[in-house]
């Protein structure tokens, strides 16, 4: 026995009801992924911030030429210091936003190639190993 013509009505309203519900969560889905773009581009033209910092920086022209190196081997003079240690500190004597977690991460990366290059040059710096994938720098024993 085939079903009344109503359970039919029913069924094709369902099916299209659900077409139009999966059609409106793909547009949703793609209006939100357009609002996160439109409001990353805002981010990128906006004013600096309070403490004169632009929202995206060039880590590069916060540092002149060999500074960071020199400013890393000033801090190792106190004793060995991880890159994590190193970034707090040069953040610090640099007087930047200690908060910025971007900012850390981005000068914790430039410690490193920095002060890779001087351990490779045998200038005055070297790694003293790993603490929990963090390395450890030192200056190397006078002597």
């Amino acid at each position: 026995m085939s079903d009344p013509q109503v359970i039919n009505t029913l069924r094709a309203k369902a099916n299209q009801l659900e077409a139009f519900i999966a059609k409106a969560e793909r547009d949703i889905d793609r209006a939100r992924a357009d609002l996160a773009h439109v409001r990353a581009t805002m981010t990128l033209f906006e004013a600096p911030r309070e403490n004169g910092q632009p929202s995206y920086m060039n880590v590069n022209a916060l540092f002149r030429r060999r500074e960071l190196a020199t400013l890393c081997k000033e801090a190792l003079a106190s004793g060995p210091m991880n890159t994590r240690e190193l970034a707090a500190w040069v953040i610090q004597h640099k007087g930047l936003d200690g908060d910025d977690r971007y900012l850390r991460t981005a000068v914790a990366l430039r410690i490193v190639q920095a002060l890779t290059m001087q351990a490779k040059r045998g200038a005055g710096v070297e790694r003293a190993g790993k603490v929990s994938n963090v390395v450890l720098w030192a200056l190397p024993p006078s002597g």
